[in-house]
């Protein structure tokens, strides 16, 4: 960060999360720690504070003052010395030893995180701590710095990246495994969380699991509480399973479609191979410089032009690109950054603009594709009644679809297929290995695949 316009003795300040209670009982949230902290600190406990010496790189913890009670009810009291150690910082001070400190090194300007995150569409909150209004805040500088970092991965966060990238396709071999007709959609969430944690140690999810049958697959976030995974699976139904773990708060989003009943029907393998086709035609062109949204163009193509196989779709492939068809089916973005957030900052830098038109208006990101990108690949087709009805309405749009033929997919819900894909020097890498081919698919419901070491990797 040091730069013409730095000061000497300035310093970065971070705060880390804070305990919280549930309402206004006495319960304590499992706490996770605020993203940007863990990225530059990795410090699991707590209402902590560190800051970064521009001049020299050193680091210092600031850790809470805990009572002695805390020793009974909580476990010992780590010293100084131990938090120096343990989290491989140069020096550790108390909280209230903040605005001392800084003083005490004559701290010219302090730059704290703040802006606008455009994924969550939320800004940071302030930094808050007793004694700021002695030195010079700056809170506009590190915001756009440290988001542009976190969109290239070192290869440290590649091996945490790969790691709980295996787990949850592991995680998603089980419950394809597991998953019969009659099962509620929870107890499939519960075999997926289960074995990331018994078997991969990962105690947190990266977002609400999304265990979708039937109808329920078009229904984009589904599994939130108004909709918590409830449905008793049928055996007619698509399985639309959007579930991923973290492990050291680093995350993974995965998605597998499959048959309930182990076997795609005719029907279902019209849409899960129009949805596939995407898939490897994005993960195929993937490279550094290519645009996100030509990605989104190619996908939707890709997807028209099998859905015109299957004989859902009829005309001119390119006249449909005109109308933006690929939206009524596939009206979400592609993809997005993926590192310790599932929707990792960085997508919108300063100067780029979200495109407007259904669909793209969704994409997390628009810009080219840079090498170290870790970003989800995730097409879909989805039958959502008020985008079909809507379409069937516009003349520009309803000609392109048979009415009739469409009739036997509505109530179906859809199909997603999501991968967690590096980009590389010369193209990208897929970190996920969950069943992708129809024959994978169907053996690793029939219990013939049990293991990622099986599958028919295709990047």
């Amino acid at each position: 960060m040091r730069g013409s316009d730095t000061p000497k003795q300035s310093v970065i300040l971070l705060k880390g999360g804070e305990s919280e209670t549930r309402h206004e009982t006495d319960h304590e949230n499992l706490f996770r720690q605020e993203s940007f902290f863990q990225w530059a600190f990795g410090v699991k406990e707590p209402d902590c504070y560190g800051t970064i010496d521009i001049d020299t790189g050193k680091t210092t913890l600031y850790v809470p003052r805990l009572p002695e009670a805390y020793a009974v009810w909580m476990g010992a009291i780590k010293s100084n010395d131990e938090w120096k150690q343990i989290y491989a910082m140069d020096e550790v001070r108390y909280v209230d030893e903040l605005s001392s400190t800084l003083l005490t090194q004559d701290t010219s300007i302090i730059y704290i995180l703040y802006g606008f995150n455009t994924d969550g569409k939320m800004y940071t909150k302030p930094i808050v701590f007793s004694g700021m209004e002695k030195f010079r805040i700056d809170n506009g500088k590190l915001w756009p710095i440290i988001c542009e970092l976190r969109t290239i991965k070192t290869a440290k966060e590649i091996e945490l990246l790969r790691y709980v990238a295996k787990v949850t396709s592991e995680a998603h071999i089980a419950v394809m495994q597991h998953t019969k007709p009659g099962h509620k959609e929870y107890q499939l969430e519960s075999v997926f969380q289960h074995w990331c944690y018994y078997h991969g140690g990962c105690r947190h999810m990266s977002y609400t699991c999304i265990c979708a049958s039937g109808h329920n697959g078009s229904v984009l976030h589904y599994g939130h509480a108004g909709e918590p995974n409830s449905k008793r699976i049928q055996k007619s139904d698509l399985c639309l399973f959007d579930m991923g773990t973290e492990y050291h708060c680093y995350g993974s989003d995965i998605t597998t479609t499959f048959p309930a009943s182990g076997k795609f029907t005719s029907d279902q393998l019209i849409v899960y191979n129009a949805v596939l086709a995407a898939t490897y035609a994005v993960e195929d062109a993937m490279a550094p410089g290519v645009s996100w949204k030509d990605m989104q163009t190619l996908a939707y193509r890709t997807i028209l032009i099998k859905l015109v196989e299957g004989g859902v779709l009829k005309g001119d492939i390119e006249d449909m690109m005109k109308v933006n068809l690929g939206a009524t089916f596939m009206p979400h973005g592609l993809g997005h950054f993926l590192g310790i957030d599932t929707h990792d900052v960085g997508g919108y830098p300063k100067g780029t603009v979200r495109p407007t038109e259904a669909g793209y208006a969704s994409l997390r990101t628009v810009r080219p594709l840079a090498e170290g990108n870790y970003i989800t690949v995730e097409p879909g087709v989805y039958f959502i009644d008020v985008l079909l009805d809507a379409a069937l309405a516009d003349p520009n749009k309803a000609k392109f679809i048979d009415a009739n033929v469409l009739k036997r997919f509505r109530g179906t819900g859809g199909v997603r297929i999501e991968d967690d894909v590096l980009v590389t020097a010369t193209g990208c890498e897929n970190l996920t290995w969950a069943p992708r081919t129809v024959e994978d698919v169907e053996n690793a419901c029939a219990g013939k695949i049990t293991s990622i070491a099986q599958i028919t990797k295709y990047h």
